[in-house]
C-alpha cells in the first residue's frame, strides 16, 4: 500500500470519528503511539514492533487527513536524498 492508498483507507475507515475527535486529541493519540513504539523497539518482539510502526503510521495519516496534507507530497522533499545538502548519503 502506498501513502495515497493509506490515507484513503484511513479516511474511509475512521474519517468521521477522527474529525469528531479533533486535532488536539489526535496529536495526543499519536504521541501515545510513539511512546508505545519506543517501548517496542527497546524491549518488544519483532511482531510488537511491526504492530506499533503500523499504529504510528496510521495516526500520522489520520493527522495529515485532518490537516489536509497529502503525505506523498510531504515526503517528496526526501526524494533526492538529504533535503539540506541533496546528497545520498547525507554529507552535511
Amino acid at each position: 500500500m502506498d501513502l495515497v492508498e493509506l490515507q484513503n483507507v484511513i479516511e474511509r475507515t475512521y474519517g468521521d470519528r477522527d474529525r469528531e475527535r479533533g486535532v488536539s486529541a489526535t496529536v495526543a493519540w499519536l504521541a501515545e503511539e510513539i511512546g508505545e513504539l519506543a517501548q517496542a523497539v527497546r524491549k518488544g518482539t519483532r511482531d510488537q514492533q511491526i504492530h506499533e510502526f503500523g499504529d504510528v503510521i496510521a495516526w500520522v495519516a489520520t493527522l495529515a487527513n485532518q490537516q489536509g496534507i497529502d503525505l506523498a507530497e510531504a515526503v517528496q522533499r526526501f526524494a533526492g536524498g538529504c533535503p539540506k545538502c541533496s546528497a545520498l548519503p547525507c554529507i552535511c
